[in-house]
């Protein structure tokens, strides 16, 4: 049987999904800070540590929307803004394009986006830059001279949050799409030079009304991804 702290912990993660729509309700800064105090016990190579957080409420945050927004809505703005590190894949292939793209399309299908809308899914698109309406948003950096270890040491300091988030009963939406605008973002929150933008997140109550929000991904089952070897030699 399993015990209360194992459910707990499974419940976190388990109920983690991306949110992307969030009702106005306010966080408190003591919880934001209580989040980022427990994701940042993630482990790190050599104790680095290599995270710098950012949170953005109220007129900081909405600055920072509407810049960035007006940028990806002006066709001439959006073309010069690029990202600084590649984090897809240069050439896709099968299972990943193909899970790639069914999220994509079961997210819009909720919406009632078709492939023919792409005014409508422009319009989605552009919501991951007032983070899909949640009153808390932050944006990740690292040091430029860190390396791929270092990278995923953040990947944990990331779910590290989110589970947290969930323990207090808030919802999060990790957000690559914002390292397109890291001139902004640099301009707008004056990032040292040495400080490259990893991601964006939204953090708040998700809107239970929302249809978005329905959504819940598939996983592959541990068979297909797990290999058990036993019986090895000595």
């Amino acid at each position: 049987m399993s015990s209360p702290a194992q459910q707990a912990v499974d419940a976190a993660i388990i109920s983690r999904r991306s949110i992307r729509a969030f009702l106005p309700t306010p966080v408190a800064r003591a919880d934001i800070a209580a989040i980022l105090e427990v994701a940042s016990r993630a482990p790190s190579g050599t104790n680095t540590q290599p995270w710098r957080v950012y949170v953005l409420t109220g007129d900081a945050r909405d600055a920072l929307c509407a810049r960035i927004t007006a940028a990806y809505r002006d066709p001439e703005q959006n073309r010069r803004h690029q990202e600084e590190y590649a984090y897809y894949p240069r050439e896709w292939k099968s299972p990943y394009i193909d899970r790639r793209r069914k999220v994509g399309w079961d997210l819009y299908a909720l919406l009632g986006l078709t492939r023919d809308n792409k005014e409508g899914m422009a319009a989605q698109h552009a919501r991951n830059f007032n983070f899909f309406d949640a009153p808390v948003g932050m944006i990740f950096t690292i040091d430029r001279v860190m390396e791929q270890g270092s990278w995923l040491d953040y990947g944990m300091f990331l779910q590290g949050i989110m589970i947290a988030a969930r323990a207090r009963g808030l919802d999060t939406c990790p957000q690559a799409a914002f390292t397109q605008f890291h001139s902004i973002i640099a301009q707008q929150l004056a990032l040292p030079d040495n400080e490259m933008v990893v991601c964006g997140m939204a953090l708040g109550v998700a809107d239970p009304s929302r249809i978005e929000n329905s959504l819940v991904t598939e996983r592959e089952p541990v068979d297909r991804f797990a290999t058990f070897v036993d019986g090895l030699p000595d």
